[in-house]
């Protein structure tokens, strides 16, 4: 329906933000690996790192020894199906990422982000008590994200590239494009979709992330300003 380019909403209060491109960069080195395995081995590798509800629960034994069973609450967070899978969750990191680093703190955002990653799982652990399959994808913690954004910046400018004739870039505010977004994952979970899509983990996730954002925002960053 429509895809986010960028936003009209500089950063304040830090010269870089580095976690945003060092999870960019972990994201894609992950990814990178996991092209050098064969079908069957990427299907292995996302069982033992993959969040598996009923591993999680601990009713089947962790697929990797070493690693705890909630370990794979952020684990999984870091693999991706294919190429769309990633570049999406990027694209959304990437373009509102930077802004809630900026007012959060380096710190205190990386706690944000995996805060996020982990109610987002728990989110559809909970709605998928008995799952066997696994859940991946860096989705849940990115709408965490998109969470905190709509309450930090509603008004700050999204250039969308919308498909209503033909493709054209067009600005709206933040609250608008999110909330389609958010809309759009409600009504999936109504009509009961039967896509391999985590909707529960996405609605987990922004969640979180809005309900986070004013406990870990800098005192000066004032809730629903942006403009």
């Amino acid at each position: 329906m429509f895809l986010p380019l960028h936003d009209s909403n500089p950063i304040r209060h830090v010269r870089f933000p580095y976690v945003v491109y060092a999870l960019l960069a972990a994201n894609v080195a992950v990814f990178l690996y996991q092209l050098t395995l064969t079908p069957d081995a990427f299907e292995w590798f996302a069982v033992e790192y993959g969040m598996i509800p009923i591993v999680v629960r601990g009713v089947v034994a962790q697929p990797v020894a070493w690693l705890p069973d909630w370990a794979n609450l952020v684990t999984y967070a870091f693999l991706h199906a294919d190429w769309l899978h990633l570049l999406t969750n990027m694209l959304f990191l990437w373009i509102f990422g930077d802004n809630i680093e900026d007012a959060m703190g380096h710190a205190r955002f990386l706690l944000f982000y995996f805060a996020c990653a982990v109610l987002a799982a728990l989110a559809h652990l909970a709605l998928n008590l008995d799952g066997n399959g696994p859940l991946i994808g860096a989705s849940g913690a990115v709408a965490g994200v998109m969470g905190a954004y709509v309450l930090l910046y509603p008004h700050a400018r999204v250039f969308v590239l919308a498909r209503i004739v033909v493709p054209i870039p067009l600005p709206v505010p933040a609250l608008w494009m999110l909330g389609v977004w958010v809309a759009t994952q409600l009504f999936y979970v109504l009509i009961g979709s039967q896509q391999s899509v985590a909707w529960w983990a996405h609605l987990g996730g922004v969640a979180a992330g809005a309900a986070l954002a004013a406990p870990l925002k800098r005192r000066e960053v004032a809730l629903f300003g942006g403009r």
